[in-house]
């Protein structure tokens, strides 16, 4: 019994590390809200490569001229929308928002 415990215990705690290592907290949650909200136009790469991101010429999330624009940017851009980019504001909040800013900045090159 105390071999079993100490397994699962083990198992428990390398689950544990795993989920918080393996990802940050803010790029898991802007991860999924990113695939939900913002793939299908930027694509699952942020490259814009989507049938939609090709027709709109969507600029690379990952490119130097995107990922030079301040965090406070991208989140006006985001809140605000631009172009032919919807607002999220009113449809996500504030740290969502972040979260997914934060997300963008893993597509850095």
């Amino acid at each position: 019994m105390n071999k079993r415990l100490a397994r699962i215990g083990k198992s428990m705690l390398f689950a544990a590390a795993f989920v918080a290592f393996a990802i940050p907290a803010h790029a898991q949650s802007g991860a999924e809200l990113y695939k939900s909200k913002c793939a299908m136009c930027h694509g699952a790469n942020g490259k814009g490569d989507s049938p939609i991101g090709k027709s709109m010429k969507l600029r690379d999330l990952g490119s130097p001229e995107v990922q030079k624009q301040t965090d406070a940017e991208l989140i006006a851009v985001t809140t605000d929308g631009k172009g032919k980019m919807p607002a999220y504001k009113g449809k996500l909040t504030e740290a969502q928002i972040k979260e997914v800013v934060s997300y963008i900045r893993t597509f850095k090159k």
